[in-house]
């Protein structure tokens, strides 16, 4: 019969000594335990450095989509800026090319020869013939159904003035407009002058006024005037009344 021979188990001994009193403990760990934490901890020291890459792997993508959200915005800002200032340039050749059209029609029409001259028909004073403001401004929107006014903008030191002869019937304001100005005329006219921004108002309610006179100074910079004709309480074209006789 054969000698079966026993497999030892190795094992490490651990001797703990106190720095106090001088007792020792001693600790027996077989090599299957200290290999198996050994591998643990391997483990556990590359979860956590997988972790530690992908945590700064996913920091670099949100600060990437940051840039890019902030560059995005940039370029929004720009295109609206453009749009705004197209948009204008558009209401402004349009204008122009309405008053254009007016000269040529005017031109194209023919004129018949007085054989004797007469004096000519001065304009009458109280017709609200007068563009609304003495200053440099741009006819923004043009009179519609849906909007039955003009637009017109007025900038600083620019003034207001009535377009008529008349009396001052309302200095007002309300929710949309800061500052109203009604001026009612004879022939059934009444003229409304309606700032958006604030300004300096030089009129008063049951005043007398002239064509020309001062009802509002701009004190500030983009303001925007609304200027309405009516004819018997209905809204007309403005530009018909000035055409006309201004």
């Amino acid at each position: 019969m054969k000698n079966q021979r026993h497999k030892r188990k190795e094992i490490y001994s651990v001797l703990m000594v106190s720095n106090t009193d001088g007792k020792s403990k001693q600790f027996q760990v077989s090599a299957f335990t200290l290999r198996f934490c050994a591998v643990l901890l391997a483990v556990l020291c590359l979860v956590i450095g997988w972790l530690i890459y992908q945590a700064s792997v996913a920091d670099g993508v949100r600060q990437v989509l940051r840039q890019e959200v902030a560059s995005l915005k940039e370029q929004l800002e720009t295109l609206e800026a453009e749009r705004e200032a197209l948009t204008k340039d558009k209401l402004t050749l349009a204008a122009q090319n309405e008053a254009l059209l007016r000269q040529n029609e005017t031109a194209s029409t023919p004129q018949e020869t007085p054989q004797e001259e007469e004096p000519k028909e001065e304009a009458d004073p109280a017709l609200p013939s007068l563009y609304p403001s003495d200053g440099a401004g741009i006819l923004k929107a043009s009179y519609s159904e849906e909007h039955p006014y003009i637009a017109i903008s007025a900038y600083t030191d620019g003034h207001i003035v009535a377009a008529g002869n008349g009396t001052v019937t309302a200095v007002s304001s309300d929710d949309t407009y800061a500052h109203i100005v009604e001026v009612e005329h004879e022939g059934g006219y009444k003229t409304r002058y309606l700032l958006h921004q604030d300004c300096e108002v030089n009129t008063e309610e049951g005043a007398q006024v002239d064509a020309g006179d001062t009802l509002m100074t701009i004190t500030s910079d983009d303001c925007q005037l609304d200027y309405q004709v009516l004819l018997n309480e209905e809204p007309i074209d403005p530009l018909s009344v000035i055409d006309a006789k201004g």
